[in-house]
C-alpha cells in the first residue's frame, strides 16, 4: 500500500509536468539537446523528418542548411525546419503520456483506497477458533 502510494505521488507529479510544459520549455529542450547531438545523428533526424536545420534563429542555422542531406532539399528550394517538426511530434507526445499517466495515476490511487479499506478484514471461510 506505501509503495503504490509512493509511485503514485511520483506519476502524478511526471503526468502533471508533461501537460504543464509549455513550448517556450520545449523549445530550450530541443535546442538545448540538437547542439549535443553528433552530426551523424543529426542527419539522421533530418532524413527521418525530411527536414533541415532546427530554428532559423542564427548564422549555425545557415550551416545546418547547408549539409543537409534531407529529401527535400532535392526536391524544392526551401525546407522546412526540423525545430517546427520536432515542437509538433513532443506536443503530441507530451499531451498523451500525461493523459495516460493521469488515467493510470488515478487507478492507482483506487487500489490504495481498496487495499487501506480491505486490510485488516478477516476470510469468512477461516475457522473462527483460530488465532488468526
Amino acid at each position: 500500500m506505501i509503495i503504490l502510494g509512493l509511485v503514485f505521488i511520483f506519476q502524478f507529479g511526471i503526468s502533471c509536468s508533461c501537460l504543464a510544459i509549455n513550448r517556450s520549455k520545449q523549445t530550450d529542450v530541443i535546442n538545448a539537446s540538437w547542439w549535443v547531438m553528433s552530426n551523424k545523428t543529426r542527419d539522421e533526424l533530418e532524413r527521418s523528418f525530411d527536414c533541415c536545420g532546427l530554428f532559423n534563429l542564427t548564422t549555425l542555422y545557415q550551416q545546418d542548411y547547408a549539409f543537409c542531406t534531407a529529401i527535400c532539399k532535392s526536391r524544392s528550394s526551401t525546407c522546412q525546419m526540423c525545430g517546427e517538426k520536432f515542437l509538433k511530434h513532443s506536443d503530441k507526445a507530451l499531451k498523451i503520456l500525461g493523459g495516460v499517466g493521469l488515467f493510470f495515476s488515478f487507478t492507482e490511487i483506487l487500489g490504495v483506497w481498496l487495499a487501506m479499506r480491505f486490510r485488516n478484514q478477516k476470510d469468512p471461510r477461516a475457522n473462527p477458533s483460530a488465532f488468526l
